[in-house]
């Protein structure tokens, strides 16, 4: 259980380095250095300064997306998020979790910290699921802005039809007990005696 902070939230456990961030690492140096040892390091160079570029645009709205999640931590009750979108909820809980996706008109660095912060804020793996499952599949923005115009309306429609129930269905299956002991395994080396 983590441990209460004084305004009454829960201090978030932080690892400095997990998996995920080694796997990456080690991709990227590698491809680095695969690039350098074929094209040369001023290739190499020019792609580094490309990222660092990239690096520096997409900060400003990884931040943002971060404090959004934060300060919906802070105007919305745990308990209110716990009853439209917690464990107890049911279908009704899945079925506004994705109509939210639907209709959330951010990009991938909100979403996501918006999910994990609703998932620490009351809201279960399920309804999270359905959250950032229906941005993806049926993202009204998404589809009006750049479908549309490449695809035409009776593609978009046809699409958003066929994956209208995925979001639910995907939270029901991550709901679902079979995925218990997957989700709720302790990390490799921990729990052994």
């Amino acid at each position: 259980m983590p441990e209460e902070q004084p305004s009454g939230l829960p201090k978030l456990k932080r690892k400095p380095l997990d998996w995920g961030f080694l796997v990456v690492a080690t991709l990227s140096f590698g491809s680095m250095l695969w690039v350098t040892l074929r094209d040369g390091f001023s290739v190499s160079q020019h792609i580094l300064a490309e990222d660092v570029w990239l690096f520096l645009t997409i900060l400003p709205k990884v931040a943002l997306g971060c404090l959004i999640g934060s300060l919906i931590r802070l105007m919305i009750a745990r308990e209110t998020i716990e009853k439209y979108v917690g464990e107890g909820s049911g279908l009704k809980g899945l079925a506004i979790a994705a109509l939210i996706g639907t209709l959330f008109p951010a990009g991938p660095f909100t979403i996501f910290p918006l999910a994990a912060v609703l998932m620490v804020s009351g809201a279960d793996r399920g309804a999270a699921i359905a959250f950032v499952s229906a941005w993806l599949l049926l993202g009204i923005n998404r589809a009006i802005i750049w479908e549309m115009p490449f695809f035409g309306t009776d593609f978009v429609l046809f699409r958003f039809l066929v994956s209208l129930p995925m979001p639910v269905l995907l939270g029901l299956l991550a709901r679902a007990s079979i995925f218990d002991d997957f989700v709720n395994r302790p990390p490799p080396g921990e729990g052994k005696a």
